[in-house]
């Protein structure tokens, strides 16, 4: 029988102590566990769950043990109290007697008595009395309750204010719906729905592009043989309108620069009903090869592959009639499904800022004219993208903005550009223009 609550545990000190990501532990996990006939459901809660809440839940364990004291403690000792107190403060189907118990046996597998009966003690402390105090100032407060590094917060208090930041913390904080995208190739929306209705899989069409789906019911999803042979992918609205501002041509020739994982690229096969040519171009082999996988599975003909540095692709010529540059970014707008992203402080923003200027200056000599360019992000900082867009189009007179609205739902635009908000449109953060070359 395989202890969840420790293969949570394993995978939380891999992610806090390596700056890795979960997804791919947690799958492998996860097989392991339903190939023991059990639910992995419960691993993916507390994992998810206490890397995105850990600074809320330090903040916790403070106020209950000697704050000083607690600073210095060891962090394999921290993530066995993050994990019991989230069981307690967040997961109502768990008995407080099951969640005290099994973390301090945990404790006591893992270690010693001493370190058990210490977390034994803070646990129970907190049942007690369960009062938790903030502090008074606005920034530390929102920081701590909603689990935000600060600089984060201060930047958005900035942009938004208290209100709609606080609105921006709950909207990451909550379990994130599945969007799936149907694929034109395979099949049509009224076969896919009806699909899902005689499975009882509920879904609600997505306002924000016809060809998204969404649901509550990820697993199921994903289980589904339809998922397996290639009826529908994983795609956020927000990542798919970028594609249908693009609005590819059916035998155009076109250009993915930073293609990988595949989402956008995929999709720009499909609307182009495999015709034509879709290059796409990722410098790691690893992620050209799964990029491959799915085409294999969408059954796309037109793709061609090129594992190399975006910016040593060539030979560089105006040749194409559209390309796509998603570049890398701070990924503010993804901080509901990457639950690592907001504590990965290895970012670099004035780096990428260079980065993406380099992208657009190298992708626009790939433009053929009267060819479109389209530049794409997941975050919200205007550094990364209005303004950035501007400095190019000073710089480069023969491109011009086409206005967002003439492709996509006007309420998912704001001067031009394609501009989501997770806390206004409910779904992944994203910003995307698109220029013409004259």
């Amino acid at each position: 029988m395989i202890n969840i609550r420790l293969e949570a545990y394993k995978i939380i000190h891999k992610v806090t102590s390596k700056n890795v990501f979960s997804d791919k532990l947690l799958t492998m996990m996860s097989r392991d566990i339903r190939d023991a006939g059990e639910n992995a459901d419960l691993l993916y809660v507390l994992v998810k769950g206490v890397i995105k809440m850990q600074k809320h839940l330090d903040h916790i364990a403070s106020l209950f043990t000697e704050p000083k004291k607690f600073a210095s403690t060891n962090i394999k000792i921290k993530i066995l109290l993050y994990i019991g107190l989230y069981q307690l403060i967040y997961c109502d189907n768990i008995p407080e007697y099951a969640a005290v118990n099994e973390t301090v046996a945990l404790a006591r597998k893992l270690y010693n008595e001493k370190i058990a009966n210490f977390i034994n003690a803070v646990l129970r402390s907190y049942l007690r009395s369960k009062k938790i105090e903030y502090p008074e100032n606005v920034a530390d407060r929102i920081s701590l309750e909603y689990s935000f590094p600060r600089d984060f917060i201060d930047k958005w208090l900035k942009k938004w204010g208290a209100e709609k930041t606080e609105m921006l913390c709950m909207y990451y904080n909550d379990v994130p719906k599945l969007h799936i995208r149907i694929n034109t190739l395979a099949t049509e929306k009224q076969r896919i729905t009806d699909y899902f209705e005689r499975r009882n899989i509920k879904i609600t069409p997505s306002t924000a592009s016809s060809n998204i789906l969404i649901t509550e019911q990820a697993r199921d999803v994903l289980n589904e043989i339809a998922f397996t042979e290639g009826y529908y992918s994983v795609q956020d609205a927000s990542a798919a309108m970028v594609v249908e501002l693009m609005n590819p041509q059916m035998y155009e020739s076109i250009l993915d620069l930073f293609a990988a994982p595949g989402g956008k690229a995929t999709y720009i096969s499909e609307l182009m009903g495999n015709t034509g040519e879709m290059i796409a171009v990722d410098k790691f082999p690893n992620k050209i090869k799964k990029l491959k996988h799915a085409v294999e599975r969408l059954k796309i003909s037109n793709m061609k592959f090129n594992a190399v540095d975006a910016f040593k692709f060539g030979p560089v010529a105006p040749a194409y009639d559209r390309v796509l540059l998603d570049v890398p970014c701070s990924g503010w707008g993804v901080f509901q499904k990457k639950a690592e992203l907001r504590w990965q402080i290895n970012q670099d923003v004035p780096k990428l800022l260079k980065l993406q200027e380099n992208a657009l200056k190298t992708g626009a000599a790939f433009v053929k004219s009267g060819g479109y360019l389209v530049y794409s992000t997941c975050t919200m900082n205007e550094e990364e993208n209005e303004k950035q867009v501007e400095r190019f189009l000073a710089k480069n007179k023969d491109f011009q903005l086409i206005p967002a609205e003439k492709y996509i739902p006007e309420c998912f635009t704001q001067n031009g550009f394609l501009k989501t908000i997770p806390f206004e449109h409910n779904m992944d953060g994203a910003f995307a223009a698109k220029l013409i070359k004259k």
